[in-house]
């Protein structure tokens, strides 16, 4: 067994795994990145700043260039044999997150990509841990609680991003009897809770963007109370997976990694508006009406809200975190509910009208979070 414990993780650099690579960098582990060559420049000035702040080495974090599309990930025979004698744990975060991916480059990237994770994984001598990193969207078009234990369902997807998660997921779930597994299933991830911080506007941010543009409508809730979106800040999904990384209890599990009460969207919309200006709606839209009018060909360019993403504030899904929280209860991590932490997402978006830092863009492979 190798003398110390070496993590190979995929998706880097991304939104979610700076972050969790970051996290992880406090304990004495090395690390090998498996990075596209188009990603080289920005995963050096990232493993710089993750060195600066956890006082190490930059030598500390070796890069393999690669694919996961390819076989054997697209390694060098010498990077792939180091990779293979040094690897105790992985995180597979890599994966394409758009709405709108065509069929296609989802199998090719997210089936495909993990099918050879899972073979590079079972080749691994020394594998102690294999973490995967779904979504809670593999549900597809599922309604109601939605249990860890479960995966399989006929429901239907609404796009193909769901649909090749979901397929994703059943390829790692095939071999939880023969490698050590823990899948992570976040809900819709949005910025930090302390300092706002994000690098893409999507998600409850077409909300906030919206009445930020026409505050005079915040009088007019477009939400409704039978419908909650499920909000998670990235720092409460990377601390939640830094402190599973570890974790033996969750070998063999899947944990929703959800806001175990998410408000619904109308409270979400009173939320965001009494944060913006101090006040609250004091009417509630049909949601009929809502959904037809965001549906009619001129909405995306007034309201801001593509098409794509409108099912999403109508999708009637619970997410059971039991596990989860069992799991991080004893390493005192729990997800922070939406109001205690709006603040600070609004006004992260009030300074940064244009992302400076939105070079993750949805058609690149990353690790996300998306709704990841």
């Amino acid at each position: 067994m190798p003398d110390r414990e070496t993590f190979f993780v995929t998706g880097f650099p991304g939104f979610i795994a700076d972050r969790l690579l970051e996290r992880l960098a406090r304990k004495q582990c090395g690390f090998i990145l498996l990075v596209q060559p188009s990603w080289l420049d920005r995963a050096r000035v990232e493993i710089d700043r993750i060195a600066r702040l956890t006082g190490r080495a930059p030598a500390d974090f070796q890069i393999v260039q690669g694919d996961i599309t390819q076989p054997q990930l697209g390694l060098t025979p010498a990077d792939l044999a180091v990779t293979k004698q040094q690897t105790t744990r992985v995180f597979h975060l890599a994966a394409l997150y758009d709405l709108a991916v065509p069929c296609e480059p989802a199998m090719r990237v997210n089936v495909g990509g993990t099918r050879n994770m899972i073979e590079f994984a079972r080749s691994l001598p020394s594998l102690r841990h294999f973490h995967h990193v779904s979504t809670c969207y593999v549900a597809g078009k599922r309604e109601g609680v939605i249990l860890e234990t479960e995966l399989r369902h006929d429901a239907g997807y609404r796009n193909f991003y769901e649909e090749s998660k979901y397929l994703s997921e059943l390829e790692v779930e095939s071999v939880k009897n023969v490698l050590p597994v823990t899948i992570h299933r976040p809900s819709v991830v949005c910025g930090d809770s302390q300092t706002g911080e994000t690098v893409k506007y999507d998600g409850v941010y077409y909300l906030i963007l919206y009445l930020l543009r026409f505050p005079f409508l915040s009088s007019i809730n477009i939400g409704n109370d039978r419908v909650s979106l499920n909000l998670v800040p990235v720092d409460f999904v990377v601390d939640a997976m830094a402190a599973l990384a570890f974790e033996e209890k969750a070998i063999g599990k899947t944990v929703q990694l959800a806001d175990p009460a998410p408000l619904t969207t109308s409270e979400l919309f009173n939320t965001i508006a009494q944060s913006l200006n101090g006040k609250r709606s004091r009417i509630t839209a049909p949601a009929s009406w809502v959904r037809f009018i965001l549906m009619l060909p001129p909405s995306p360019k007034i309201t801001g809200l593509p098409h794509r993403a409108v099912p999403y504030f109508f999708v009637k899904q619970l997410y059971d975190s039991s596990q989860a929280q069992a799991l991080l209860a004893p390493h005192g991590i729990r997800c922070p509910p939406f109001a205690s932490y709006v603040a600070n997402i609004v006004d992260f978006v009030k300074g940064h009208a244009v992302l400076a830092t939105d070079v993750h863009r949805q058609t690149q492979m990353k690790g996300t979070f998306e709704a990841s």
